[in-house]
């Protein structure tokens, strides 16, 4: 009966042979039950911060630019794979097949497609200026009407070198390697441009996609396709060999969906000795394609405890053990000379973290269906090592120093650069020329003395994650060289209320408190998973032994610190002041593990620090980090002049 047709499963398929082999990631050299570019949608939201995630409406969705460096790592290794099938391709003989494998990337929406592909494309944007809009603009301003002439702003394309092998993915004006599908794309097709009609451009623009990998067609070249939901049915291009997932994937059949793009075969020849067909695998990472969702219990909130409430607020009658610090909006630094100094032998370090990101990840070919961790699929089948090898060896570690260096550079000195406007930390530098070589000889000796590669490649410094931590750290530890005569790094207060005091401390809570002696508040909040409380008690040690006069915890004080960590605007509250017999101040940290961000604060705290001891209106301070509050007593004795 050849006219009946019957429904063949996926798994019956690749069982079968008659479409390529999914390699899902399985173990890598974190540990994990689950690998990280197995889930790696979860990974990358897991440890976001709420200054991380987009306002308003989508909340709780990570900005794009932050999704792209947690899922750079991942990037960079699967295109490293899709880099090593490439020159396999290219070293086939003339009579051979020469289309160039695909990437696929499959993005949660379409800002992030944009941001990812604008990164790999090295494609931007630029308006077009002209000497008629220039004379346009100068007769409105001149012109007393008032009335302004609604233009339609101008752009053009201008092609750069992307951030991920840009010799294989960067778009140029006569060859498309990396194409972008999503609907705000069409849309943006369908509003017409260069005299073509709205049809004709999506169209246009819907040919390229269909025809990937198909010789002699708009996408025979295509080498990277970054989509949205656009590729789930009815796609048929048979070269992908790798599919990266940056999204969510909360059924199978949205797994299998975006999985099937990449299992069609380039050869259906059998082996002419076996008579069977050969191998043919897609790499994949962050589908989890055995995922089985599940509805859990709905998690009943806590009733609130109805406990008496404690009130902690500064007492009159001991107003002369009061705290006062400067309210710090970010710095002043103008250099006139443009002599800068860095104490490299102070600053903090910076620790490669592969119990985190993985440097090097097992697949397996999945056949069937499996639950349970991806670690527990392991079985006599071999399973395969992927690293980013491929990108250590077209990358070189003066060249990512460079890098780091002009970034540095470019945000002292471009007065384009600027994070939250007034509460930016410097008044921008002008003369690049002199200041390059003296951040680059501080950049290499950084990396020399502080970074540690926990036995990774030199090379894996290159990720933007670790990027952005160097330049962020470096930038705010360069100083002005005041020994040469350069003017001293000063804070910018703020305006309305430029000192804040602890006898405005006044607040009411459930938690427990002990009384105290030796501070202007009469309660410290003793918060019992911390050691605040060790290190409160420890503080009337000192000042009952002479060594400090009096203290007060950062509870409501309002004493909040500036920084900057991963391109994201953060506050620092650290835990409490001291006032030693010497008079100096301590801005205390107690602290045991210290993350990335920790350190990040730490770096803002001491520049917080210098700049106010250059103020000269409150004295000398000090910053101090104490991981055991046991020995609070002589390191406080140890930091008195």
């Amino acid at each position: 009966f050849p006219w009946l047709v019957s429904d063949f499963g996926l798994v019956d398929a690749i069982e079968s042979g008659i479409v390529k082999i999914p390699r899902l990631p399985v173990l890598d050299t974190t540990g994990r039950p689950d690998p990280k570019y197995f889930h790696l949608w979860a990974s990358i939201k897991k440890d976001l911060t709420p200054a991380e995630m987009l306002p308003g409406r989508r909340s709780g969705k990570p900005k794009p630019e932050v999704v792209y460096r947690e899922a750079e790592a991942a990037l960079q290794q699967i295109a490293g794979q899709w880099v090593e099938r490439y020159k396999y391709i290219q070293e086939a003989s003339p009579g051979q097949d020469h289309i160039p494998p695909v990437l696929i990337i499959v993005c949660d929406n379409t800002d992030i497609a944009e941001v990812v592909y604008r990164k790999i494309s090295g494609e931007t944007e630029e308006e077009v200026v002209t000497q008629k809009d220039v004379e346009e603009a100068l007769s409105e301003g001149a012109g007393a009407s008032g009335n302004k002439s609604r233009k339609k702003v101008k752009k053009r394309t201008v092609y750069g070198k992307g951030t991920v092998y840009p010799e294989y993915f960067s778009n140029t004006e006569t060859e498309k390697r990396t194409i972008r599908i999503d609907t705000k794309l069409l849309a943006q097709a369908e509003s017409g441009d260069s005299g073509k009609t709205k049809q004709a451009a999506a169209e246009e623009l819907r040919r390229v996609v269909a025809t990937v990998g198909k010789p002699g067609q708009p996408g025979e070249h295509v080498r990277c396709v970054v989509a949205v939901a656009m590729l789930n049915e009815g796609w048929d291009a048979n070269n992908v060999t790798n599919i990266l997932g940056i999204r969510a994937f909360d059924s199978q059949l949205l797994c299998e969906q975006v999985v099937g793009r990449g299992l069609r075969r380039i050869d259906y020849d059998p082996d002419p000795e076996t008579g069977m067909l050969s191998e043919e695998y897609v790499d994949i990472y962050g589908i989890p394609f055995s995922v089985i969702p599940f509805r859990g219990r709905p998690v009943k909130h806590k009733t609130p405890e109805d406990k008496p409430k404690n009130h902690v607020h500064a007492l009159e009658e001991r107003r002369h053990m009061e705290m006062r610090f400067p309210v710090v909006e970010g710095y002043i630094f103008a250099l006139k000379q443009n002599i800068i100094r860095c104490d490299i032998s102070k600053m903090e370090p910076l620790v490669l973290e592969p119990n985190r990101e993985p440097t090097a990840t097992f697949v397996l070919p999945t056949i069937g269906y499996s639950e349970g961790h991806a670690s527990q699929r392991l079985t006599s089948i071999g399973f395969e090592v992927q690293n980013r090898g491929e990108y250590y060896r077209q990358t070189h570690l003066q060249a990512i120093e460079f890098q780091i260096a002009k970034m540095i550079v470019d945000q002292l000195a471009d007065p384009s650069y600027s994070s939250s406007d007034r509460k930016h930390r410097v008044l921008r530098l002008q003369s690049r020329h002199q200041l390059f070589p003296q951040v680059f000889h501080y950049v290499q000796e950084y990396v020399e003395r502080k970074v540690d590669f926990q036995g990774c490649h030199p090379c894996e410094l290159g990720l933007e994650k670790y990027v952005l931590r160097i330049v962020e750290r470096l930038r705010d530890a360069i100083l002005p060289d005041d020994s040469a005569g350069e003017p001293a790094l000063l804070p910018l207060v703020n305006r309305y209320k430029p000192i804040g005091s602890s006898r405005e401390v006044d607040f009411k809570t459930i938690r427990p408190c002990f009384m105290t002696q030796h501070s202007h508040v009469n309660q410290v909040v003793a918060d019992t998973d911390t050691w605040e409380s060790s290190a409160a008690f420890r503080l009337e040690q000192a000042c009952m032994s002479g060594i400090a006069k009096f203290y007060c915890r950062n509870d409501h004080l309002g004493l909040v610190i500036p920084y900057e960590f991963m391109k994201v605007q953060h506050s620092y509250e650290p835990d409490f002041l001291v006032r030693l017999a010497d008079d100096t101040t301590v801005v205390l940290e107690i602290k045991g593990y210290e993350d990335e961000q920790t350190r990040a604060k730490h770096t803002a705290a001491r520049r917080w620090v210098s700049a106010v001891n250059n103020w000269k209106q409150l004295g000398q301070w000090r910053f101090h980090v104490c991981k055991n509050p046991n020995l609070l007593v002589e390191e406080l004795s140890a930091l008195r002049r």
